[in-house]
């Protein structure tokens, strides 16, 4: 397993973080998967035994119950918690009454009160807001995360599913007010969705945040599952298609991956996980399975190497369409990149 430094601090994460929204199966999140806690146990041990340190999870995951089989599982495998790295978010809703969602200071202090319950620990490693909430101005949800990383009770915050502009209003209300700033963001990014590289990816790096990647596999479309011709096998998206991918672009970059899967001897997801693992500004990529067998495979895309070759075909097939306003900026900005020499050309 390898690790990487989030963002810019100096907290190191596996290069695979394990995914736990299909922990319950209680509520929304059924549909994600029902694993119980004999499962949960079983999935965490395979996770930790792989050398994965990163434990990712939501307050809305199963109304709780994730976060409570996290708790108990930890203590059913006597895991040392200080060897764990354990994320959770903040925003969704909780209850029934107007304050029970958002980013208020009011939610945000409840709902970390009570995730330090469920996980059975008395502090998180990174705590996440879980998308814009925008009733709340952003200087609130801040100066409460801050307060939170002062008191001990978190050690760093991030962000999920923030647009880039939203991002750095953020980042720069903490730079001027002498504030903590968020330490990562957590996108959706895949062979299919490449979005994130238009705005987000050249903010993350500019700025030094971490990148978590959630669904690098879209949903199950990029394990082979799902074929062009109609014919799909057993999966989540025949029921409920999130997250957003782009079919027609996932069945060309299968056209590519199947191929390339024989020849490597080794599964398409790897290949697809692997290729996002390689990616710039990735700290830890997320990872989910229903079933053993399919974490297992998932968690062998460490041993992933690809020739140049390889990727210049992944990402031939996968490449984004120009938009602007980057079309244009590549050419106007051709006179100040480096190794070229304009005065001869």
């Amino acid at each position: 397993m390898k690790y990487n430094i989030l963002g810019n601090t100096g907290l190191q994460v596996s290069s695979l973080c394990l995914g736990t929204m299909n922990y319950g199966g209680k509520g929304f999140f059924g549909y994600m998967g029902n694993l119980d806690q004999t499962a949960v146990d079983e999935q965490i041990k395979m996770a930790i035994d792989a050398g994965v340190n990163c434990i990712d999870t939501a307050n809305i995951y199963s109304e709780g119950l994730s976060e409570i089989m996290i708790g108990n599982a930890i203590k059913n495998l006597g895991i040392d918690r200080n060897d764990l790295v354990l994320a959770t978010k903040v925003r969704g809703t909780t209850g029934t009454t107007p304050n029970s969602l958002g980013l208020s200071k009011k939610h945000i202090l409840q709902e970390v009160e009570a995730s330090l319950k469920r996980l059975g620990t008395d502090y998180l490693d990174l705590y996440q807001i879980h998308t814009a909430d925008p009733l709340t101005p952003i200087e609130e949800t801040l100066r409460t995360l801050d307060d939170l990383v002062r008191s001990g009770k978190i050690r760093y915050f991030g962000a999920s599913n923030l647009s880039a502009w939203q991002m750095m209003k953020g980042l720069s209300y903490s730079q001027y007010n002498g504030l903590d700033r968020f330490a990562s963001l957590q996108v959706n990014y895949s062979l299919d969705v490449r979005d994130v590289e238009r705005e987000i990816v050249p903010m993350l790096l500019d700025q030094k945040i971490g990148m978590m990647v959630w669904s690098p596999l879209s949903g199950g479309l990029l394990t082979g599952k799902y074929k062009r011709n109609g014919q799909k096998d057993e999966g989540r998206l025949n029921s409920f298609p999130f997250p957003p991918f782009h079919e027609q672009r996932a069945y060309d970059v299968l056209d590519v991956l199947v191929p390339m899967a024989e020849e490597k001897n080794t599964s398409i997801a790897q290949l697809a996980l692997a290729w996002v693992m390689q990616q710039p500004a990735v700290s830890t990529v997320i990872i989910g399975a229903t079933k053993p067998h399919q974490l297992q495979d998932n968690l062998k895309a460490t041993n992933v190497i690809f020739t140049p070759d390889e990727l210049i075909q992944l990402n031939k097939v996968s490449d984004l369409p120009i938009e602007y306003p980057g079309n244009v900026l590549d050419i106007m900005t051709l006179d100040r990149r480096s190794g070229i020499d304009f005065q001869k050309s």
